[in-house]
């Protein structure tokens, strides 16, 4: 979302982190005391709601903070965060289900099958099972499973629609 002059709405943008941040929260089944308690720092329940509503700015070292406490790394936050404002993933980037993975008959993919598993299986209990995986990642993956990258790309999307 952007305003007519090119300019990114930061009101609109803080609005989706904030929203994130307790759409994390609940996923876990906790209040906002709850998570506070988890914090490193002490802060008040009103700036914690206000960081959830948007309404308040939240610094980068508080982010990461909240998200340690939420137990996602905050790059998979923003990515996320940057999906639903911009309507895609970052560039150079593809968002794979790990479910859809793991659950996989196509034989080309197997190794990553495995993979995939693996990272469900070692997954917090309310942890997204998205995944998003850059270029050189995928060209790794595409080595291990003997594929050009370009074709386990079109699997794996076809895998997660």
């Amino acid at each position: 979302m952007q305003t007519a002059n090119g300019q990114i709405d930061t009101v609109a943008y803080q609005r989706v982190l904030g929203d994130e941040i307790r759409s994390l929260r609940k996923q876990r089944g906790w209040t906002r005391k709850e998570l506070n308690k988890r914090l490193q720092t002490e802060i008040s329940l009103q700036t914690l709601a206000t960081y959830e509503l948007g309404t308040r700015q939240c610094s980068v070292v508080r982010l990461v903070e909240i998200c340690h406490a939420l137990d996602v790394p905050a790059h998979e936050v923003l990515a996320r965060v940057h999906e639903r404002f911009f309507g895609d993933t970052p560039a150079g980037h593809l968002t794979l289900s790990l479910t859809s993975i793991a659950a996989t008959d196509n034989p080309r993919v197997l190794p990553l099958k495995r993979w995939a598993a693996g990272r469900l299986h070692a997954l917090p209990p309310s942890a997204s099972p998205e995944v998003h995986l850059d270029l050189p990642a995928l060209e790794n993956m595409a080595q291990l499973c003997q594929l050009p990258t370009v074709e386990l790309i079109r699997i794996l999307r076809g895998l997660s629609r």
